[in-house]
C-alpha cells in the first residue's frame, strides 16, 4: 500500500506555520535591546537587509529542497545525493541539531510558563527592590522540582500537538496561534505607547543613531536575522517537504521572512516605552531583560498585571510554535526513513527531548556542577549555555552552509531555478537567488561561523 504523506491544507496554513517557525522567544527578548544598542532605527534597515539578501535566500532554498523530495532532512541529502553520499551526514546534523535545541528550549519556555502564574497571581502588582525579584527568578530555577515540571509541561504541551499531525496538529493550531500572537503584541504595543511618557522610550528606538554602527553592529545584524529565521536546522525543509506543487516558494519565503521582522521590531514598540519610564534601568538582553528587568516595570504602570500576564502568554505562544517546528524535524525522520507512526516517532522524540533537556533545567543554579562546566574569559557555562553554543549557534549555523553549498554546487541552481517555476518569481529574481545562494550566502555563513566561535555566548 502506498503511503500518503501529510501536506499543508492550504497555502495560507504553510505561511502561517512556517512563520511561528521562525518566530520565537530571540524575537522577543534579544531583538529590541540588540537594536537599541547599535543604532536603533539604523540597526533595523542593516538588519532587514541581512534578512532578505541572505536568510530569505537560504529558506528559499531549504523550502525548495523539502518541496522537491517530500522527505525529512536526511532523506533529501539522499535523494539527491546518493544513499550513501557523505551529504547524508548533513541531514543527521540538522536533525540532531533541532532534536538539541528544543531539548532546552522547552526549559526557558517552561520558565515563561511559570511567570505567566507568577504574573496573574498580583506577584508584581506591588513595588518590588531588584534583589526581590532577582530572588524570585532564583527560587524557581535553583529548585531542581520547579525546573523540571515546568519544562515538562512544556514539552508535554509540544508533544500533543505535533501528535496531532500536520493538518489536524501542527496547522490547526498555527491558525490558532498565530493570530493570537499577533493580537497579544498589539494590545501590547496600544497599551505600551499611550503610557505617560513613552515617547523617550520610542524616540530611543526609534531614532537612527548612525553614530552607534561599527563592525560589531553588521555582525549583530546578521547573526539577529540568521537565527531568529531558524536556519539550517531543517525545520524549513521539514515544513517544505508538506508543501503543494502549487506552493509560490519565493513569495512565501518573503511573508515569513516579513512576519518575523514585523514582530520583532513591535516587540520592541511594547518594550521601550515601558522601560524608559523608570530612570536608571538599562536594557539587557535575553532573560535578564523578561525575567528581571521588565517585572520591577509591571508595578510601576497602569495595569500593569494584565500587562505582564498578555507579555509572559505572548512569550509562551512564540515559544510553542517554535518548538512544535523543532520536534517535527526529528519526528519526520522516524515516519520517513524508520516507517515509524506519527504517534510512537513523537511520544519516542519528545521524551528523548525532556530526559536531554533535564540537565538543562538543573543547570541554571539547581546542581552546582551542571551550572559551571566551562569557564572562557569572564563568562561561566553550563548545561544549558553549552547545548545553546553546541546546537543553537554551532551546528544551525553549520547546517545552513551545508544547505547553501549543497543546493549551490551539488545539486545546483540550475536545479534550484526549476523547482521555483516561471509562475512563482521572474527570471530576474531567479538568477540573483542563484547567485546569492551560490556565491555570497557560503562566504557569509562562513564568516559568521568564524565569529562565534571567536566569540562564544555572543548570540546567547
Amino acid at each position: 500500500m502506498i503511503k500518503t504523506r501529510d501536506n499543508w491544507g492550504s497555502r495560507l496554513a504553510f505561511i502561517l506555520a512556517a512563520s511561528g517557525s521562525a518566530i520565537g522567544l530571540g524575537n522577543i527578548w534579544r531583538f529590541p535591546t540588540v537594536a537599541y544598542q547599535n543604532g536603533g532605527a539604523a540597526f533595523v534597515q542593516i538588519y532587514i537587509l541581512f534578512v532578505f539578501f541572505i536568510g530569505f535566500v537560504v529558506m528559499v532554498a531549504e523550502i525548495a529542497l523539502g518541496r522537491n523530495t517530500q522527505l525529512n532532512p536526511v532523506g533529501a541529502y539522499r535523494k539527491l545525493a546518493s544513499p550513501r553520499s557523505p551529504w547524508a551526514v548533513a541531514g543527521f546534523l540538522a536533525v540532531t541539531a533541532s532534536w538539541a535545541v528544543v531539548s532546552y528550549y522547552s526549559v526557558v519556555a517552561g520558565w515563561t510558563l511559570r511567570y505567566i502564574f507568577t504574573t496573574v497571581s498580583g506577584t508584581f502588582s506591588h513595588p518590588l527592590s531588584q534583589e526581590q525579584i532577582a530572588d524570585i527568578f532564583s527560587r524557581m530555577v535553583t529548585s531542581p522540582w520547579q525546573s523540571i515540571f515546568w519544562h515538562l509541561l512544556f514539552m508535554v504541551l509540544t508533544v500533543a500537538v505535533v501528535m496531532g499531525g500536520v493538518r489536524q496538529g501542527i496547522e490547526r493550531w498555527s491558525k490558532i496561534l498565530m493570530p493570537a500572537l499577533f493580537l497579544i503584541i498589539l494590545m501590547l504595543v496600544i497599551r505600551a505607547v499611550t503610557l505617560n511618557g513613552a515617547a523617550r522610550g520610542l524616540g530611543e528606538y526609534l531614532r537612527a543613531d548612525w553614530s552607534k554602527v561599527h563592525a560589531g553592529t553588521f555582525i549583530a545584524a546578521m547573526g539577529q536575522a540568521f537565527f531568529s529565521l531558524s536556519l539550517g536546522a531543517g525545520t524549513m525543509l521539514t515544513y517544505g517537504s508538506y508543501a503543494s506543487r502549487d506552493e509560490n516558494i519565493v513569495n512565501s519565503a518573503a511573508w515569513v521572512c516579513f512576519l518575523d521582522t514585523l514582530i520583532a521590531f513591535m516587540a520592541g514598540l511594547a518594550i521601550f516605552p515601558v522601560l524608559f519610564l523608570m530612570q536608571g534601568i538599562q536594557p539587557e538582553v535575553g532573560a535578564k531583560l523578561i525575567f528581571f528587568v521588565l517585572p520591577r516595570l509591571f508595578a510601576e504602570i497602569p495595569f500593569g498585571t494584565l500587562f505582564g500576564t498578555g507579555f509572559f502568554v505572548l512569550l509562551l505562544v512564540a515559544a510553542v510554535t517554535s518548538s512544535i517546528s523543532l520536534l517535527e524535524v526529528p519526528v519526520a525522520y522516524f515516519v520517513d526513513e524508520r516507517g515509524w507512526n506519527r504517534n510512537k516517532a513523537t511520544l519516542f522524540c519528545g521524551v528523548a527531548a525532556f530526559l536531554v533537556g533535564v540537565p538543562s533545567a538543573l543547570s541554571v543554579g539547581a546542581v552546582g556542577a551542571l551550572s559551571n562546566l566551562l569557564t572562557v574569559g569572564s563568562r561561566t557555562f553550563g548545561f544549558l549555555d553549552l547545548m545553546d553554543l553546541c546546537s543553537g549557534q554551532y551546528m544551525m549555523t553549520f547546517g545552513a552552509l551545508m544547505i547553501a553549498l549543497f543546493t549551490g554546487w551539488r545539486w545546483g541552481v540550475n536545479a534550484l531555478r526549476s523547482e521555483i517555476t516561471h509562475t512563482e518569481s521572474s527570471a530576474l529574481i531567479r538568477r540573483i537567488i542563484a547567485f546569492q545562494i551560490r556565491y555570497v550566502c557560503p562566504l557569509v555563513i562562513i564568516g559568521l561561523i568564524a565569529y562565534i566561535i571567536l566569540n562564544p555566548g555572543a548570540f546567547s
